[in-house]
């Protein structure tokens, strides 16, 4: 039988910030929104309901004068993403 998939995580745009966070210490907003292509509005409404879920880290400070923000995976969110990719291999049948 196939096994449930993370819906939080089947959104595209979702798992391509928990992808890029897992390779990296942490990543600021800019950075994810350009290699994502996504809109601001649109990458922060997602990075809102990955930090509400507990998957992300969100710390929220400034460089100068510029607010930055800065996303980091959680032991959590690599949980998560590790069980969507063997729920993933369930559909493929790979073993």
């Amino acid at each position: 039988m196939f096994k449930p998939l993370d819906p939080l995580l089947h959104s595209e745009l979702r798992l391509a910030i928990v992808s890029l966070l897992i390779s990296a210490e942490g990543a600021e907003f800019p950075y994810i929104k350009e290699q994502t292509g996504a809109t601001a509005g649109n990458l922060s409404v997602q990075i809102d309901k990955l930090s509400a879920a507990g998957y992300i880290e969100v710390e929220k400070t400034f460089k100068g004068k510029k607010p930055c923000t800065v996303c980091r995976i959680t032991p959590t969110g690599l949980k998560a993403f590790e069980d969507y990719v063997e729920a993933l291999k369930s559909y493929l049948d790979v073993k």
